[in-house]
């Protein structure tokens, strides 16, 4: 069941207070119901998102990652969806989705919205966007839906199992304690605005402020906990074997158009991830942005959207 902001109430959502942040994000608010009291945040534009409407049949499909929301990918919205449906998810507990305080925050759990959300919007012709655990979780759906897909975008992110967890992720799984500085101390959504870049000194107040605005109390903060939790640290983890399975399917998606855009400064997922899934992807082409972070969308937007606009160009 598909709605609009006009069915559901954002009640005690940040969303429901105009602030600055707004101007740079005006977008109409749609949400899908997975179950009773917990809906999906969308949004949908362009010439196909009215089934009445006909015209270019290929939609880009945005697929965030942890700490941030639909907000992160506001450029491609606003410079595609005059040419192309646009439609940029926010997972359950992130974004203006709802925010179970019991919900499995999972990759299994992520994907199996995401595939139901494709189903549900009929979505066709996709070229995917994926950053961070949106690879993961876009790649997993991919691979569920491939008559779907046309064409990958691949910003910083990985799909297999670590090989690594930064220091200052692993402290965020410190019993207790990690918890505690993810939900009341706003420890990691706060920390990637600075962390997470580095070709720029700062990020504009207004992204600043867009990209925090969903997770403004503990409450809220649950799925940025729910991800970190998420991440596999041994083969007894459950994520583990997904993510196992996953990089088994990737060489599926090996007759995709494929792009890598990759800020190469990341300390996160660094450079040599984009290498082990170039090495199933060997026709991929890779854009390797030098002074680049992991917040490749605040960053280098020019850039994306370049390489996005050779994705669509070329599969016409």
């Amino acid at each position: 069941m598909s709605l609009t902001a006009d069915t559901k109430t954002e009640k005690g959502l940040p969303g429901s207070t105009p602030d600055s942040w707004r101007s740079d994000y005006p977008f109409e608010s749609k949400f899908l119901e997975l179950e009773p009291n917990i809906c999906m945040h969308y949004v949908d534009r362009g010439p196909t998102a009215n089934p009445d409407n006909v015209g270019n049949d290929q939609t880009i499909l945005c697929i965030h990652g942890n700490p941030t929301w639909s907000f992160y990918y506001r450029s491609i919205i606003a410079n595609f969806s005059a040419s192309h449906r646009v439609v940029a998810v926010d997972h359950i507990g992130c974004g203006l989705s709802d925010k179970p305080q019991n919900y499995q925050y999972t990759l299994a759990q992520h994907t199996a919205n995401l595939v139901r959300l494709i189903d549900e919007l009929d979505l066709k012709n996709i070229t995917l966007v994926v950053h961070d655990w949106g690879g993961a979780i876009g790649l997993g759906a991919s691979i569920e839906r491939i008559s779907r897909f046309r064409n990958l975008l691949v910003l910083n992110t990985a799909a297999f199992p670590p090989t690594y967890v930064p220091l200052r992720i692993a402290a965020c799984r410190i019993p207790c304690l990690g918890s505690w500085a993810i939900r009341y101390a706003n420890a990691f959504a706060r920390a990637a605005i600075s962390m997470a870049i580095d070709r720029l000194p700062r990020l504009s107040d207004n992204a600043r402020r867009g990209l925090l605005a969903p997770y403004d109390t503990p409450r809220h903060r649950v799925a940025i906990d729910g991800f970190v939790r998420d991440i596999p640290m041994s083969k007894s983890h459950p994520t583990w074997k997904v993510l196992e399975q996953l990089e088994k399917n990737l060489p599926q998606l090996r007759n995709l158009s494929i792009r890598f855009v990759w800020g190469m400064r990341d300390w996160c997922f660094r450079p040599e991830c984009m290498e082990r899934m170039n090495a199933v992807w060997p026709n991929a082409t890779r854009r390797e942005l030098n002074d680049v972070g992991h917040y490749v969308m605040e960053e280098a937007p020019d850039e994306v959207l370049e390489e996005l606009g050779y994705l669509l160009s070329d599969s016409k």
